[in-house]
């Protein structure tokens, strides 16, 4: 069952906020890495390539984490736990030049981010990640709820 980003967090996946998203590995270690990421409405959506460890972690093992922390107020964070619903190259590369504008003065990712020949030697993606459990703000905030 997806679970939509509140309202109250979804500005972490609208701006420039870089997260942490941890994947499996074969073996079961996990594995973290600091992505770009952004939300379409349904489905958190990081772009990255088949041949890097998270990609091939992501394609063999559906489960991942997105951990967001806004600079600006450490104690004000979303993780996202989920499960990677589609794996697409169509689109990939106009989506990492969408988040090198968002992340970067640059305009677009190969040729000003990384070289342009990189492109030809790994098959980019977009990983949609389904997210089933949202996890707001550190645990030493009073409780919102009252007891009955």
């Amino acid at each position: 069952m997806t679970v939509p980003i509140p309202d109250s967090h979804r500005d972490l996946l609208d701006q420039a906020v870089h997260g942490i998203l941890t994947t499996l590995m074969p073996d079961g270690q996990p594995q973290s890495s600091i992505v770009w990421a952004d939300y379409d409405g349904t489905y958190v959506l990081i772009n990255t390539t088949l041949q890097r460890q998270k990609g091939r972690n992501m394609r063999d093992n559906h489960k991942a984490t997105l951990l967001i922390i806004d600079p600006k107020n450490s104690s004000r964070w979303i993780e996202i736990r989920g499960t990677v619903a589609a794996i697409v190259a169509e689109g990939a590369s106009a989506h990492a030049d969408k988040l090198t504008q968002l992340y970067t003065d640059k305009q677009r990712f190969y040729g000003d981010i990384y070289p342009v020949e990189q492109q030809y030697k790994e098959t980019r993606v977009i990983v949609k990640i389904e997210p089933h459990k949202i996890c707001l703000d550190a645990i030493f905030k009073e409780p919102t709820h009252s007891a009955v």
